[in-house]
């Protein structure tokens, strides 16, 4: 299993979902972890959880959506513990809904977080993970690779986010930066349960059934769990990890169909 005792890592949107789980387990793992997000309240319980599991965490909450926030977050980070050696962007979730629905504002929302958010930490960043020959692993999203009608913002979004990724390795290459992305699929988190009761209503049925009738429908495996998208993040960082460079890794139970 990966160790990263001695690491410090910088994870967003961290209060719940994704991003908790991959905090949790970098944590565990030995990684002095910086946690991100909105909700003060969620942050602190996920603290409380790493704690007592022996590791070591700390918080701060903020709005990544504004300008200076992810330079705060840094800065936090490095007189919290002294450094950056992984940072994990997972913050973001955009608006779904009909084209013709969807106002600028909605847009607008949907790049200030889940995007400039993710380019001004990772500058922010960047100069302690090229002293420490770091890592900095995006959460993007296959519908970047395969958009939906409803899901114009979001896959604008990723699909941007797969991009910056992709010049961001060619940095990396030049200056001893790991840098890669993962690619969820439909995962078990807060929004995806709102998903589920919906159509669960609509159809008649329990939330079993819902979920068994929309698996069949998208072709795939399961619905991943947050756990998933953390253990594939703790290997991408570790050591064993290190070759991947440039990665747009899709993650999705086989929702993605194309080459």
């Amino acid at each position: 299993m990966p160790n990263f005792s001695g690491k410090t890592a910088v994870v967003t949107g961290a209060s719940r979902g994704i991003g908790r789980a991959i905090a949790v387990r970098l944590a565990k793992e030995g990684a002095r972890t910086v946690l991100c997000a909105r909700n003060r309240d969620d942050l602190d319980r996920a603290v409380r959880e790493i704690e007592q599991a022996g590791a070591t965490a700390a918080a701060l909450p903020l709005d990544l959506r504004m300008p200076d926030a992810p330079d705060q977050l840094a800065q936090f980070a490095l007189k919290r513990f002294g450094q950056i050696d992984i940072v994990v962007n997972n913050a973001g979730a955009t608006k779904r809904g009909e084209f013709s629905a969807l106002t600028d504002a909605d847009w607008a929302d949907g790049f200030a977080l889940k995007f400039f958010g993710a380019v001004r930490l990772t500058r922010a960043a960047w100069p302690h993970l090229k002293a420490r020959s770091g890592s900095v692993v995006f959460i993007s999203g296959i519908g970047g690779r395969t958009p939906g009608p409803l899901f114009t913002i979001g896959g604008s979004v990723n699909a941007a986010l797969l991009s910056f990724s992709k010049a961001m390795a060619e940095n990396g290459v030049r200056d001893g930066v790991q840098v890669n992305t993962v690619n969820p699929g439909v995962i078990r988190t807060s929004r995806y349960t709102a998903r589920l009761e919906a159509l669960a209503a609509q159809q008649g049925t329990d939330l079993a059934e819902a979920e068994r009738r929309f698996v069949e429908s998208e072709g795939i495996t399961r619905i991943g769990e947050p756990e998933d998208i953390a253990n594939l993040v703790a290997f991408v960082v570790s050591p064993e990890g290190r070759l991947l460079h440039g990665a747009l890794i899709d993650m999705d139970a086989g929702a993605t169909k194309t080459i």
